[in-house]
C-alpha cells in the first residue's frame, strides 16, 4: 500500500476488487449519485488503461485493514469526451470518490479520507490543483469536500449534467488541515 495518513491508505484498484466495487455501486447511497452499476466487464474496461499516461487511476481506500472507499483521479487537461475542454493547466487533477458503507456517512470520515488522498496527490510537485464536481444537490458531498479543503468555483454543465465545480490548492488543503487539528 502507498502513503498512509491517520489510518488511511490507498491501493490501486485490482482485478480482484471488481466484484466488490460493483456491489458497492449497487448500494442506494452510491447509486443515487453514480448512476446504474456497470457490469464487471464494463468496470474492467473503464479501468483497464490505468497504467497509461493521463488515464484515470482508481484506488480502493482503506481505513486500517478494511476497504472503505473507492477513489479515482485523472489529469483534467485533455481528459476528453467533452470534459473540461477549457482547462489549460497540465498540473490540474480531478477526483471522484465515495464511502462504501452508509453507516460511515455524516461522521467526518469522508472529509478525512479525502484530505488524506489530497495529501498523496499534492506530494507530486507537478500537481497544482485538484478539482471535483459533485451534483449541486449532493449537499453531503459538498460539505465533505469543503471540510477537506475544496472551495466552490461555481455551477458548471458537464457531459453528465449540472455540477458544482470545486477546487483545492495546497494552501486551502493546509488551511483545512489546520482547522481540524
Amino acid at each position: 500500500m502507498s502513503r498512509q495518513s491517520p489510518g488511511f491508505s490507498f491501493r490501486p484498484l485490482q482485478e480482484i476488487d471488481l466484484p466488490m466495487l460493483r456491489e458497492w455501486l449497487l448500494r442506494p447511497h452510491i447509486a443515487e449519485w453514480w448512476g446504474s452499476a456497470e457490469s464487471i466487464s464494463e468496470l474492467r474496461e473503464d479501468y483497464a488503461h490505468a497504467g497509461e499516461q493521463n488515464a484515470t487511476r482508481a484506488y480502493i481506500g482503506y481505513l486500517g485493514a478494511s476497504p472503505m472507499s473507492f477513489i479515482q483521479t485523472y489529469v483534467v487537461m485533455g481528459s476528453g469526451d467533452g470534459w473540461w475542454e477549457e482547462e489549460a493547466d497540465p498540473g490540474a487533477r480531478g477526483t471522484d470518490q465515495f464511502l462504501a458503507e452508509p453507516s460511515q456517512l455524516g461522521k467526518g470520515l469522508g472529509s478525512s479520507m479525502i484530505r488524506a488522498f489530497l495529501e498523496q496527490l499534492f506530494s507530486d510537485p507537478v500537481v497544482t490543483v485538484v478539482q471535483t464536481d459533485p451534483h449541486p444537490t449532493n449537499l453531503r458531498a459538498i460539505h465533505a469536500y469543503s471540510r477537506a479543503g475544496f472551495r466552490e468555483v461555481g455551477p458548471v454543465d458537464t457531459p453528465d449534467g449540472a455540477a458544482l465545480l470545486m477546487r483545492c490548492t495546497r494552501q486551502t488543503l493546509e488551511q483545512a488541515s489546520e482547522n481540524v487539528a
